[in-house]
């Protein structure tokens, strides 16, 4: 090969890869500006939806809205279901009051002195007193819906039970005459008489209100599960 012809096949093929290059180049732009138009359009869209959402979820925006992020915003939940739902609690029980105290039981002779015929026994109880809302009472016309707004008016907070427990109580003194035998139904009666103490107690320190105001939590919670926004419990 003669240096004109190598010099000549050199130039061509130098001249074929200018080529290659300049045809590749617009295919990389190309690429490069599908990128940005997918890009755009994806952020538009988002911000379109974040829009949408801000502005509410009612009407066409809501149903456009819902459609994109595959949620219904149907709501139908009637006074009925909600009265069927709180019933269904039966008798809510929120709170236990526990107080430990010291009861005196005495039995005692009008006539002779304690030392001779009376009866007497300290007894150290640990009582125990329940407290809630029976829901079986609430009212039809108690609940109120309209939308995604309901109200609800509780029955009043009642006490359920008052128990000793007989574990943790026990006789801590007895005094028995010298005329008089042991009454076997002295204890029982301080028992009983101790169940009315811790009754009052648990009264004296706002267990009815502290009830009422655990089940308002409680039942607006369940309200707020069936969806409802805008929860009014009394």
């Amino acid at each position: 090969m003669t240096p004109e012809e190598h010099r000549a096949q050199v130039e061509d093929t130098a001249r074929q890869q200018r080529i290659s290059r300049n045809e590749a180049r617009p295919r990389s732009h190309a690429g490069a500006i599908l990128l940005g138009l997918l890009l755009c359009f994806a952020l538009g869209l988002a911000a379109m939806v974040l829009a949408l959402r801000s502005a509410g979820t009612s009407g066409f925006a809501g149903r456009f809205v819902s459609s994109l992020l595959g949620r219904s915003t149907d709501f139908n939940t009637s006074a009925p279901v909600v009265i069927e739902q709180i019933q269904k609690l039966n008798r809510l029980e929120t709170v236990s009051y526990s107080v430990d105290t010291v009861v005196e039981g005495r039995h005692s002779s009008p006539i002779l002195p304690d030392a001779l015929a009376g009866d007497k026994l300290l007894l150290i109880v640990h009582g125990q007193v329940f407290a809630g809302v029976d829901l079986g009472k609430l009212r039809p016309e108690s609940v109120r819906v309209q939308g995604t707004s309901v109200s609800v008016d509780l029955p009043p907070s009642q006490v359920f039970s008052t128990r000793i427990d007989e574990s943790k109580s026990r006789v801590f003194a007895r005094e028995t005459g010298l005329l008089v035998p042991t009454d076997p139904n002295l204890e029982t009666d301080t028992r009983r008489t101790a169940e009315g103490q811790v009754l009052q107690s648990a009264q004296a320190d706002g267990i009815l209100d502290t009830a009422r105001s655990n089940a308002r939590s409680s039942i607006e919670s369940l309200l707020r599960g069936l969806g409802f926004t805008q929860v009014t419990v009394r």
